[in-house]
């Protein structure tokens, strides 16, 4: 294989592998999807790698692979304006001649082309987008290639039809695919999840419908029992009374139905983790002691988050009993929380539970509701089981600007 291939391609493998870190790094935060930010991290260093490692062809032509993160980033992220601009500033550096202008005039044009098609190119399956992604790049290098020609010497000739027509597009193909395939995941992810939480609450549901029948036979039969003219002012207040609890009791059942499945936030509010897990363990103190666990504490995050209070305790009152009866027999609970980047995160892990496959459900209606809660406040949970007698959740919230003082 001639030179300009192998180069093409070892810088093929620079990208693939920098398109995995930033995979890892932004699964480390909380999401393998890449953001708009780590994207345009990703897709900027990746042309600079380009420019770093060219291949001069004459005078005038520089050849790298700046056409992969370019197509990729346009399509998939609508980044092709910026890109563009980066790309023609560092080739540029390379010098101001003819593949200079002939760069800024195509990858212009391109860029306008890419940002008006960028909703049209979603709307595609995902194999369509595959294809057209790479064919889009086996166009550009195709072009690239006929103006290559044209300086190239003849034993060169093969060498650069092999660079440009297998290695672009075949980068391309790799990026989509991987890039396909983690949405496809992530897509499945989602639909699995949905439908056990619809079939948990259809079960829910009707265990539910069984228990608000009791309060509302009752009620209706207090109701015909008031129709009676005969009935005295004692008696009358007596069954009001009776009728407003069954009532009542019925309205609990049907709010808890809700929590479960679609948890309200009523009100928002500044939240100081510190004081309101403080508060919380406190009030489940008790509990640890009669099972022996030991609860300890490492609250570090200084920054507040916005939530409503009162689902916040209700949520973390059922995650930390639940850590707590995981250990009849004793044992550890660990409470941390964080700063991360940007994020703020609770940590909680026991040590010294029961096996795994003698823990409680982690879908019990407890947990389910606790975790429902933590998504309407719009955060992130993460379980992990680092060996068979421990268990780690971790909850990320976004914070609000303001911060603690220390």
């Amino acid at each position: 294989m001639e030179i300009i291939t192998m180069h093409f391609l070892f810088n093929l493998s620079l990208l693939i592998i920098l398109f995995f870190l930033c995979i890892l790094i932004s699964k480390r935060y909380g999401s393998i999807r890449l953001d708009k930010r780590t994207a345009m991290i990703y897709f900027t260093v990746s042309l600079i790698l380009c420019y770093l490692f060219p291949y001069r062809l004459g005078n005038e032509l520089v050849l790298d692979l700046r056409d992969i993160p370019f197509v990729i980033g346009s399509l998939y992220m609508r980044l092709s304006p910026i890109l563009a601009l980066i790309l023609i500033v560092l080739r540029g550096f390379h010098g101001i001649d003819f593949g200079f202008f002939l760069s800024l005039v195509v990858y212009s044009i391109f860029s306008l082309i890419f940002w008006f098609i960028y909703p049209w190119f979603l709307k595609l399956t995902s194999k369509n987008r595959i294809l057209f992604s790479t064919g889009i790049s086996l166009f550009i290098s195709g072009g690239i290639l006929v103006i290559a020609l044209f300086v190239a010497s003849s034993d060169q000739m093969l060498d650069l039809f092999f660079a440009f027509v297998i290695v672009p597009p075949l980068g391309v193909a790799m990026i989509s695919y991987i890039i396909e395939m983690i949405e496809n995941n992530i897509l499945l992810q989602q639909l699995l999840v949905k439908a056990e939480k619809m079939e948990a609450v259809e079960q829910m549901g009707a265990a539910i419908s069984h228990e608000i029948r009791n309060p509302l036979t009752t009620s209706i039969g207090f109701v015909e029992l008031l129709d009676k003219d005969s009935l005295n002012q004692e008696k009358r207040n007596q069954y009001l009374s009776i009728l407003k609890n069954e009532l009542d009791s019925a309205e609990r059942i049907i709010q808890d139905y809700l929590a479960y499945s679609k948890p309200i936030i009523s009100s928002v509010e500044a939240l100081n983790i510190q004081k309101e897990l403080t508060l919380v363990i406190s009030l489940l103190q008790p509990l640890a002691n009669y099972y022996s666990v030991k609860v300890s504490t490492n609250l570090l995050s200084t920054k507040l988050m916005e939530g409503d209070r009162s689902k916040f305790h209700q949520c973390f009152i059922n995650i930390i009993k639940y850590f707590i009866e995981c250990m009849p027999n004793g044992g550890a609970l660990i409470i941390e929380t964080v700063d991360i980047g940007t994020n703020m995160m609770i940590s909680i892990q026991n040590t010294g539970g029961r096996r795994n496959e003698e823990q409680l459900n982690m879908t019990t209606h407890g947990m389910t509701v606790a975790f429902n809660i933590v998504r309407a406040m719009k955060g992130t949970i993460d379980v992990k089981n680092n060996s068979g007698k421990e268990t780690v959740i971790q909850f990320t919230f976004k914070p609000i600007k303001v911060h603690l003082k220390r």
